[in-house]
């Protein structure tokens, strides 16, 4: 899936918001990996765009998760995944990780990215 953008003030946006939100992600996966005694690793990916994915590994259960996927639900509104690698999503830019001087706001990203995390370790805790 690859995101596709209403202009160029989205795209961006978007360049000046993911690689932040991947760094609060993978540091929250860090410390919710801390409080388990899960298996973790990192995987390099090609499709359907270059990166890694987190595979969590518990008795019996299993869960790979596209890093980047978790960053765009960080950074649009309303992101799902499409699951085909030549289908494009129309994004929009979650305004509120944006300060009012048009900078990342460091604290909102951090929390909407912890919240994703935590929803991602609880609902595999679960499974």
């Amino acid at each position: 899936m690859k995101p596709k953008f209403k202009n160029i003030l989205a795209w961006q946006q978007a360049e000046m918001l993911l690689q932040p939100a991947l760094i609060r992600i993978v540091d929250h996966i860090r410390q919710e990996l801390d409080k388990t005694n899960w298996k973790a690793t990192y995987n390099d990916i090609q499709i359907p765009i270059p990166g890694h994915e987190l595979c969590l590994e518990k008795p019996e259960h299993s869960l790979c998760v596209n890093l980047w996927e978790l960053c765009f639900k960080v950074c649009f509104r309303d992101f799902h995944p499409l699951h085909s690698e030549q289908e494009t999503q129309e994004v929009e830019i979650d305004s509120s990780l944006i300060d009012e001087s048009g900078e990342v706001d460091w604290h909102s990203l951090d929390i909407k990215a912890q919240k994703l995390v935590a929803e991602l370790f609880a609902d595999f805790a679960s499974a």
